[in-house]
Order: structure tokens, then C-alpha cells, then sequence
């Protein structure tokens, strides 16, 4: 397969997998900011929607287009600027551009998804936004992001293209369930770490703020369904990192990313191949009060490292004929490395 080709389709279903992700961030954003000042420690109203920024690399970059940080400049922010290439708005754009140029790689029913989502993304604007509701259109990007999944899964063959597309899929996905997981802990609320809140009111903060986040990734039932005890931030930690009965966790990503590598790459033989199997390794056979008592923080910020190596590797065996899209500015508070775009 062509590098040109290779890259196209790995960004488009990375594209797909970010526009969705951005929408599980704004919407446990949305339900942390819900609690009660008193029960949030007395922060700003603004500091999860930094939060979020921060996330994503552009909590400086918005206050100097914008001055302040409020809930409404941040929703337009992300969802709807065309200027923020990390907007849903440019990944849904950006998806679709690489799917047309590779129109002969995919399936006539995917390109016609990702066209349809683009026209429909293309008429939102802050007004229907108002009207319409949030959630609502928080619920229509994830649904347009399974459509596209589905519609690859049932159309397309078990080739090259497909993998390309699995690839950018799983390691969008993998860098997502670190860096939900430390966003919603970045506060205090990650085990190991010592919060001013003592008491009922910790626990409070605590069980509402990881239960949001289990209720923005779908996984409400599966932690029900795998654990007895009541939702407690180790639990939640395993779940996302370490529990291959969740399809979205960083164990199961990593799992598929070997696999998918081992088959383009031929064998075991390529380097490409062996950071992929040491990644996986580090995730199968861990321990979650093993990782909490050497510091959770410190882990997470090894895994997203050994993430990104992968990364370049992967385009390094399979695009390096295609220049490297630049990374956004580096978060400054969380360390965790950002985006490539």
C-alpha cells in the first residue's frame, strides 16, 4: 500500500475516534461542573472547562483569542470552531477530506457516512446549539461515530485499508482512556493523592465525579456488571487501564494494536512490533494496587510516553514518506503529551 494511502485512512478513523472522544470530554466536562460549589472545593465555576482545555493542549492559546475561559466559549471551542483543529467540527472535516482522497481504498457506504456527518456537522451553529440542547448534539456525534464504525465493520474487506483503519482507531483510543482517566482525577480524586476535602464531602466528590465519567465512556453497566463494590476511584482506574471486558480500555487497545502490527508488519521481527508487545505487555500483566503504590500519576505519564513512541514508530515503518502532521503546544500542568494532528 502507498505511505499517501496508509496515512489517509490511519488519520481517517483517528479523526472519527477524536471527534468522538472530544464529545465524551465535554460531556463528563458538562456533569463535573454540575456539583455544588460547596462540594467542589470552592473552585471557579470555569475550572473544569480548563480543564478540558488543558486536555487538549489549549487552555493559553484559547484565553489569548478569547480573554476568559467560560462553559459557552469552550463549547463553541470544541465543538464547532473551525479554527481549533481539534474542534469535532475539523475532525469531522478532516475525515472526510481523507476519505474522499482514498475514495478507491474504502467502501461507496463509508464515504457516503462520513459525507452525510460532515453536511450535517457543517449546519450546526451556536443557535441550534442553544436550541437543541448540548446533549443532545453530544449523543449525535457518538452516534455518528458508531455509524461509521459500523458501516466499516459490515462493508469492508479484512485487508490493508482495514488495518490502517484499525490502527488509527485503537491508538486514538488508548491515548483517550489515559487522558480522560487524568483528567477527571487531576483534582485529587486519582488514588495515591492526598485532597484538602476530608470526609463525607470527599466521598461525595469523589463517587459523583468517577460515576460521570463511567456515564460519558458507556461503561456505567460494565463497572456494575464486573464489580460489587460501589464506583471507588481503583475501581474505575483498573477498569480503564486494565480490564480487557471493557472495549474501551487502554489493555484492549493495546492488545489490538499488537496484533493489527504483527499482521502488516509480518511477524515480530520489526521494532514497530516490539514496542507495540511491550506496551501490551505493561497492561496485560499489571496490577492495579501494584501501579497505585508506585504512584498512579507517574504510570499513566510512562504509558501516554510509550503511546506516542508507538505513534511515530507507526508512521516512521508505514508513512514515512508523508511529512509528520506538527503537535499541538504541550499541556503545561498534566504533562500528558498532546494530540498529533
Amino acid at each position: 500500500m502507498l505511505c499517501r494511502t496508509a496515512n489517509d485512512l490511519y488519520w481517517v478513523s483517528r479523526s472519527i475516534e477524536r471527534a468522538e472522544n472530544t464529545a465524551r470530554l465535554i460531556d463528563v466536562t458538562l456533569r463535573i461542573a454540575m456539583l455544588p460549589e460547596r462540594l467542589d472545593r470552592g473552585k471557579a465555576e470555569a475550572a473544569p472547562w480548563r480543564r478540558a482545555l488543558e486536555a487538549l493542549g489549549g487552555a493559553e492559546d484559547f484565553v489569548q483569542r478569547y480573554g476568559i475561559i467560560d462553559a459557552d466559549g469552550v463549547l463553541r471551542h470544541l465543538l464547532l470552531s473551525p479554527d481549533n483543529p481539534a474542534s469535532i467540527y475539523s475532525c469531522l472535516r478532516d475525515a472526510r477530506e481523507n476519505a474522499r482522497a482514498q475514495r478507491v481504498a474504502i467502501t461507496s457506504e463509508m464515504y457516503e457516512d462520513l459525507n452525510t456527518s460532515w453536511l450535517e456537522m457543517r449546519s450546526l451553529n451556536a443557535t441550534r446549539m442553544r436550541r437543541d440542547g448540548v446533549n443532545s448534539i453530544l449523543e449525535w456525534v457518538k452516534n455518528r461515530s458508531a455509524s461509521f464504525r459500523g458501516v466499516t465493520i459490515g462493508t469492508l474487506g479484512r485487508g490493508e485499508s482495514y488495518r490502517f483503519l484499525q490502527l488509527g482507531a485503537f491508538i486514538e483510543r488508548a491515548d483517550w482512556a489515559i487522558r480522560l482517566l487524568d483528567i477527571t482525577g487531576s483534582d485529587g480524586g486519582l488514588p495515591g493523592t492526598n485532597p484538602e476535602t476530608a470526609g463525607d464531602a470527599r466521598d461525595a466528590v469523589q463517587y459523583f465525579q468517577w460515576s460521570a465519567l463511567l456515564q460519558s465512556l458507556s461503561a456505567f453497566e460494565t463497572y456494575r456488571r464486573l464489580y460489587r463494590e460501589s464506583v471507588s476511584p481503583a475501581g474505575v482506574a483498573e477498569l480503564m487501564l486494565l480490564q480487557d471486558g471493557n472495549p474501551r480500555s487502554l489493555q484492549t487497545c493495546t492488545n489490538t494494536l499488537h496484533a493489527v502490527l504483527r499482521a502488516l508488519a509480518g511477524g515480530d521481527g520489526s521494532e514497530v512490533v516490539r514496542r507495540a508487545g511491550a506496551l501490551s505487555a505493561l497492561t496485560r500483566y499489571a496490577r492495579i494496587d501494584e501501579i497505585i503504590a508506585g504512584g498512579l500519576e507517574a504510570w499513566l505519564q510512562d504509558a501516554m510516553a510509550r503511546l506516542a513512541r508507538l505513534g511515530e514508530e507507526i508512521h516512521r515503518q508505514f508513512m514515512l514518506a508523508v511529512e509528520q502532521p506538527p503537535a499541538p503546544a504541550a499541556i503545561a500542568q498534566s504533562q500528558i503529551p498532546p494530540h498529533a494532528q
